[in-house]
């Protein structure tokens, strides 16, 4: 028998949504996790605002994920409701404006705009995840910000009610929005563009993609860099070593270290790779090894910048 639950997100989004235990780890770029309480994949905004709302009446808490990346799910998994937001639509405002809906991932906006010769998100090809997640966290790529893009935001809050809200209002820092305090949902954004020729923009697209395939191990599971750069002059860096995460845990001698599968990335040590089998708890340990390592070398506190999904000792960014 079904409970009110149960019933009411089948009367909101359809019988075959709605699915218990549902295994994590495949919808993560880390491949680590375990399962869902509940979970069921949207990406409609009004369907959304009535699940978030109907959740909340239920009294469970409600996770998001998009794209999967810079994310770490706990073993154990992850209780209350999960919601996957993944897919939906990109339109032209005028000239200068585009709205994403917030399932939209990075790369496929990239495609898109680039075919019609809209400027201004060809640099950000090769990001992983969707454009909410790009939101929520103020994506950073070779010195730039999502934010910087972003000109208004259409949110689900925690009651269901949906709402606009200009980019001033958005509370963007490094690493950082609002909805991390708030615990709101990007439904989607408008961001600022302008014109360009496709032969030009594709052209800086695979710039960034070669980039990224230098520079990255993208060969393996991560959830790309684990920890944010020292931001000067809060953060104290040593003379001589660059305000960069990767650096200092280079120079504390982590690349190539290992628990279990979860290894510090020959490649770029701000990446912890899966070679295959690790856990989240493997993962979490080598983390911890790193900001240990790096504090004692170096008297720098590195701050994760994956979120923590489903720890319970670990509040949720």
């Amino acid at each position: 028998m079904l409970s009110r639950f149960e019933h009411r997100v089948w009367e909101a989004c359809g019988p075959d949504r709605l699915r218990r235990n549902q295994l994590l780890a495949p919808l993560t770029t880390f491949k680590v996790g375990g399962p869902a309480e509940w979970f069921v994949q949207l990406q409609d905004g009004a369907e959304l605002a009535r699940v978030v709302e109907i959740a909340r009446e239920a009294g469970l808490p409600v996770t998001m994920i998009g794209g999967g990346s810079n994310i770490l799910v706990a073993d154990e998994g992850v209780s209350g409701l999960v919601i996957r937001l993944h897919g939906g639509e990109v339109s032209s405002i005028g000239a200068s404006r585009v709205r994403v809906d917030a399932g939209v991932t990075v790369n496929g906006l990239v495609r898109w705009t680039v075919s019609r010769g809209i400027a201004g998100i060809e640099a950000w090809a090769g990001t992983p995840g969707t454009l909410g997640g790009a939101v929520f966290g103020n994506a950073h790529f070779r010195g730039r910000l999502m934010s910087e893009l972003v000109t208004s935001v259409r949110l689900v809050g925690g009651d269901g009610r949906i709402v606009d809200v200009d980019a001033a209002a958005m509370e963007f820092g490094y690493d950082f929005s609002r909805l991390h305090r708030t615990r709101e949902v990007v439904v989607s954004a408008d961001l600022e563009v302008s014109t360009g020729e496709p032969a030009a923009l594709r052209a800086v697209a695979r710039e960034s993609l070669a980039f990224r395939k230098r520079t990255q191990p993208l060969e393996s599971p991560s959830a790309g860099c684990v920890f944010r750069n020292p931001q000067p002059p809060h953060d104290r860096v040593p003379e001589g070593i660059p305000p960069s995460a990767g650096a200092l845990v280079d120079r504390a001698g982590l690349k190539g270290v290992r628990e279990g599968p979860a290894v510090v990335s020959p490649a770029h040590a701000n990446f912890i790779v899966n070679q295959g089998g690790a856990t989240a708890r493997q993962i979490r340990a080598l983390i911890a090894r790193c900001q240990a390592d790096v504090q004692a070398r170096f008297g720098v506190t590195l701050h994760e910048e994956i979120v923590y999904l489903g720890f319970r000792d670990i509040p949720e960014a």
